[in-house]
């Protein structure tokens, strides 16, 4: 990546909110980051930590400096990226194009110590709205060295007008790039991470899966081992996943062929992660994800 483009050094235009469990602070959700347009601005969890204080998400890392933490991001929606980074085009591959939109905050429904809710737009280059969105985060305790994020995201269609989501891989790259969703930058310091479900591990058995939860393992900055469970993929949906070049999971929307959601309808996605402090076996994994519903 050249240097013009390189992350904003004040990467927040506001105050963080911050989700506590216990007392512990264990996310910052930066809500109105200040972003060189091209890195997809929108809100996004960074950092968030285990609650023991291993940090286990990355945000603006030179490799993608478009990757932010945890958060919701697409790269096609009805032609607008909102990923960030180049867009990918048919036949010609990844290419610079003034087509970046933003994820916009537009007001709180509800801010506590360990839930926040609020209203955003999903807007394309010249401030037009493609997607309206409520959004709930919630932070509960469920073992000393576990606690659980729920993020509850309802997109929705405008009257009148039908919403493309789209990929790198609906958009013609090969090799399983259909990311975009609900994606998870994760921190590998110790070398690179694990990834499993209970049926398969690594990242090429695992990328493009369907499996009701997936495992990630790895080490952070500081030298603590964590694992972060996932659950959440919704009709249509396939995991998307990296550990080679970057320790990645994404709920995609759009894997293998474009997403539609129909004028003035909604698209309701439910996310669990599990955020464990130490290298927990596949079976306790199941356990954790066996627990979803609650």
């Amino acid at each position: 990546m050249s240097a013009d483009h390189a992350a904003d050094p004040a990467p927040a235009g506001a105050e963080p909110a911050r989700l506590l469990v216990g007392g512990t602070e264990v996310a910052r959700y930066v809500v109105d980051p200040v972003l060189d347009a091209r890195h997809g601005p929108r809100p996004y969890l960074h950092p968030v930590r285990t609650l023991g204080g291993t940090v286990v998400t990355d945000a603006l890392p030179a490799d993608h400096v478009w990757h932010l933490g945890a958060s919701l991001a697409v790269q096609d929606v009805d032609g607008t990226n909102l990923w960030g980074g180049r867009t990918y085009v048919r036949d010609v591959g990844y290419t610079w194009r003034d087509d970046h939109g933003r994820i916009v905050h537009t007001g709180w429904t509800r801010r506590s110590a360990d839930l926040l809710t609020h209203r955003l737009q999903w807007r394309d280059p010249r401030g037009g709205v493609l997607l309206t969105e409520r959004r709930q985060l919630a932070a509960s305790a469920v073992t000393p060295g576990t606690w659980r994020l729920d993020l509850d995201s309802t997109l929705t269609a405008p009257p009148g007008r039908a919403v493309h989501l789209g990929s790198p891989a609906t958009n013609g790259r090969p090799g399983g790039a259909g990311y975009g969703g609900f994606f998870w930058r994760a921190v590998a310091a110790g070398g690179e991470a694990t990834v499993f479900t209970a049926e398969a591990a690594g990242e090429e058995a695992v990328n493009g899966s369907a499996a009701p939860w997936l495992a990630l393992t790895g080490t952070g900055p500081g030298g603590g081992a964590y694992t972060l469970v996932f659950t959440g993929l919704g009709p249509g949906d396939r995991w998307f996943v990296r550990t080679a070049m970057y320790p990645g999971v994404c709920v995609a929307f759009a894997f293998d062929r474009p997403a539609v959601l129909p004028a003035g309808t909604t698209r309701k996605g439910h996310y669990q992660i599990w955020i464990c402090d130490s290298t927990l076996p596949p079976d306790q994994c199941a356990t954790l994800a066996d627990d979803r519903r609650s």
